[in-house]
């Protein structure tokens, strides 16, 4: 279920540290948290956010298979290569909950397997944001994309509402781009330069979604999603209608036609995402 920004900018939270334009120097948050999410007008509780300390460098992000993310200069050359992937929720914050025991946080780890075979398949590495039943905190999820040369990120949801069988892409709305004397992009605008490349990113989705599940939309629709908002990478958020189910199972079925969707969409994405030598220039 997707999370709504609007109680995140009404507290007023200012994060002043932090990412450089572009793919962003590479770091990792140390800070934890949980939260559940709203979409289409249905909410649940959201926990309080923390601010990430400032940034460090961060050794190379780790993929389950174990090997390491390929170092800047050959990610430079080859383009997009690497995938994070996202089962939103986990842990204590369950997400959507359906009846039968159905749980959100439960269902995308299950569909987040098939999409990492999918993208595999097709040349991706994956770095993957959660393997079990943990909860990594937005900032720390962000971060691992952040993190990277050469990534997308992809944040998979259940959805409480819509239409059952249908799937959707959303993307950032666009907004400007907010720095600090310094010049560094602050950490809650980190989408802002990659606004348009995510929405190119979305639609190849939502167009190969929309031939496979009658009645999801042609394409990428925009929403104030909070994973996305300090993603600094083309970044989509898709999510899987419903969690409100008689039967799993309608769920499950949709699972290898959403990983092929998302494993195809990002191929055809990857020759329009030129990633730039200069961790100081602009996707």
């Amino acid at each position: 279920m997707l999370l709504d920004v609007g109680l995140f900018l009404h507290q007023s939270i200012r994060r002043n540290v932090w990412i450089a334009p572009a793919v962003a120097a590479a770091f990792l948050a140390a800070a934890t948290g949980a939260a559940s999410s709203f979409s289409g007008g249905t909410s649940s509780p959201l926990a309080a956010q923390q601010t990430p300390p400032a940034a460090a460098p961060a050794q190379p992000a780790t993929t389950q298979t174990g090997s390491t993310a390929q170092d800047p200069a050959t990610q430079a050359r080859a383009g997009l290569n690497i995938v994070v992937l996202d089962p939103a929720h986990g842990g204590t914050d369950l997400g959507a909950r359906g009846t039968g025991g159905i749980h959100e946080s439960d269902i995308v780890l299950d569909f987040a397997a098939q999409v990492r075979t999918a993208l595999e398949s097709q040349g991706f590495q994956v770095v993957q944001t959660r393997q079990g039943n943990a909860n990594p905190s937005f900032d720390d999820r962000s971060a691992m994309a952040n993190a990277q040369r050469g990534a997308i990120f992809v944040t998979l949801h259940i959805a409480s509402t819509g239409t059952a069988g249908t799937a959707r892409v959303y993307v950032m709305s666009d907004m400007p781009t907010g720095t600090d004397a310094t010049g560094l992009i602050l950490w809650d605008r980190a989408q802002a330069p990659f606004a348009s490349l995510s929405r190119k990113l979305g639609d190849q989705v939502q167009g190969l979604l929309a031939q496979r599940f009658k009645g999801s939309p042609a394409n990428a629709q925009t929403a104030s999603v909070r994973q996305l908002r300090t993603t600094a990478a083309p970044a989509i958020a898709v999510e899987i209608s419903s969690v409100i189910v008689e039967d799993r199972a309608q769920l499950d079925h949709m699972a290898p036609g959403v990983a092929d969707a998302i494993a195809r969409g990002a191929a055809a994405f990857r020759p329009t995402y030129v990633v730039p030598a200069n961790p100081g220039e602009r996707p």
